[in-house]
């Protein structure tokens, strides 16, 4: 246990740090990005990225249903059945990668009609959509591997080298703009730094597992050996198809339903709260490993009390950040780019929604995971096809609202109200009414301390005209929110004294 501890502290130590310094490249470099390149340039890039998403589909779950067959022979070091996991892996993604490629060439021959009314050469989509097609390619042919380090908990390894590549690109890629404006410099370097990274992070992983020797000529050879990783992977395809319907579709549906120009637009608000949602997923998410095993080893009770622990620093994030962000968002925009970048109060409040469910959903997603709960791909596509059909229907008159309506639906459907259900029944062989003793507390505690802080606010003056004002006023709110929110946590939530006993734990050792 002390182990897991150890690692998953390190994991999120590590991604903390590269969160704080994306961050602030992340809203510098966008600033000078939309300056230079101009807002339909950064709208075109999310596009294509959104596009190669949706191939990248055709993974199919292998990952997810390899990372979960790892954590055993992890925890057993069973070397052999290791290499052949990888061995498998690979062959696996060798024909994934292929089937991608050729899917992409297919789509690409379609551009002239899908981007018939956008104000750029084809040559300038074309490069930028094949420099990240073999960026993305690098993954399924060469950085396969790195799935070791994911289940064995040393996560932070890729971290280290792939954000220090990313840094590094991102600092290249604001200086040639400032002084070049060219959109092809700006490629070819998103394009260098993808490849560099991959064969310095394939060196590290020889050096951290020497003897790792995946042979993806055996792969095909092991592929019999191991028939539940094919049905494994058949349930998670399904539920990768939902999650980017979910969670990576909005740029592609804002490019068909409103305009090139607001999928920049939007994609300034959702800069900051994918950011933070980044945040506490590589910290939180850290500790996913580390939930496998401790479902391996199958003590019950300390399985449960871990679960409320978490899902108790999950909700205190999700409710602080979604106050914090619906209170600053719109005065950080316009101190940022400008007021005419803010968009519909009706979006953020669709958007906050939106964050808070999917920052608090995490914990079960875990647990799920940890259990091998994939054979619900019934709620995939109810979920997905909730999504579409919401926003096929109410995109046309309301744009992005709709967008966000047709996922927020899905969710409190989905993820809200069945995947607990699916957890306690399947998982910790609980009744679900156990759940929901519970968390409807954490709702409490967040809406009473959310119109708390809207009522506060009403009687404090604004006056925001430049960063140091906006600083202030932020901090007034903040403390007088996190006194409010945090006495009704120490009082009224879940897992509370099971957390306070943790870190006390922690602190003494």
């Amino acid at each position: 246990m002390a182990s897991r501890c150890k690692k998953s502290i390190l994991n999120a130590r590590i991604n903390f740090i590269f969160y704080i310094i994306t961050l602030f490249l992340s809203f510098f470099s966008r600033k000078i990005f939309l300056e230079y390149l101009g807002a339909d340039f950064i709208g075109l890039t999310g596009t294509l990225q959104n596009i190669l998403s949706l191939l990248n589909i055709a993974e199919l779950g292998i990952g997810g249903a390899i990372g979960f067959n790892l954590y055993k022979p992890i925890q057993e070091e069973n070397k052999e059945k290791i290499n052949e996991l990888i061995s498998l892996f690979g062959w696996f993604y060798r024909y994934v990668g292929g089937s991608i490629l050729l899917v992409a060439v297919i789509v690409s021959i379609f551009f002239p009609l899908i981007f018939a009314n956008a104000s750029f050469n084809l040559s300038i989509i074309y490069l930028a959509f094949y420099s990240f097609l073999i960026s993305s390619l690098i993954g399924y042919f060469v950085n396969y591997r790195s799935i070791l380090l994911t289940a064995d908990q040393k996560n932070y390894i890729v971290s280290s080298y792939l954000q220090s590549a990313n840094v590094i690109k991102t600092i290249v890629q604001i200086g040639l703009c400032y002084y070049y404006q060219n959109y092809y410099l700006w490629i070819l370097i998103e394009l260098t730094f993808g490849i560099i990274g991959s064969f310095i992070l394939n060196y590290k992983i020889n050096k951290e597992y020497p003897w790792l020797n995946a042979n993806i000529k055996n792969g095909k050879r092991y592929f019999k050996r191991y028939p539940q990783i094919i049905k494994s992977t058949r349930q998670v395809f399904v539920h990768k198809i939902k999650d980017f319907l979910l969670m990576q579709s909005d740029q592609i549906l804002i490019f068909a339903f409103v305009s090139l120009k607001m999928v920049a637009y939007y994609g300034n608000y959702t800069l900051l709260t994918s950011k933070i949602i980044l945040l506490f997923d590589s910290v939180l998410n850290s500790v996913s490993a580390g939930i496998g095993n401790l479902v391996a080893e199958g003590n019950n009770k300390k399985i449960l009390n871990v679960f409320w622990e978490l899902m108790c620093i999950r909700y205190f994030i999700a409710g602080f950040v979604v106050a914090m962000v619906y209170l600053f968002i719109e005065p950080f925009i316009t101190l940022w780019l400008g007021k005419e970048y803010i968009l519909s109060h009706s979006i953020l409040i669709l958007l906050m929604v939106n964050t808070y469910i999917i920052l608090s959903r995490g914990v079960v997603d875990n647990f799920n995971y940890a259990y091998g709960h994939f054979a619900d791909t019934w709620s995939a596509w109810a979920e997905g096809g909730l999504n579409l059909g919401i926003t096929f229907l109410l995109a046309p008159r309301f744009g992005v609202s709709g967008i966000l309506l047709g996922k927020i639906t899905s969710l409190i459907l989905i993820v809200i109200w069945w995947k607990p259900y699916y957890l306690f029944k399947s998982g910790f062989k609980k009744e679900i009414q156990e759940y929901w003793k519970q968390v409807w507390k954490f709702y409490f505690i967040f809406s009473t301390s959310f119109f708390s802080i809207l009522i506060i606010r009403s009687f404090i003056p604004v006056d925001i005209i430049n960063w140091i004002s906006f600083i202030k006023y932020n901090l007034v709110l903040t403390t007088i929110y996190l006194i409010i929110y945090s006495v009704q946590f120490l009082l009224f939530a879940p897992g509370i004294e099971l957390l306070k006993t943790r870190i006390y734990s922690l602190i003494k050792h």
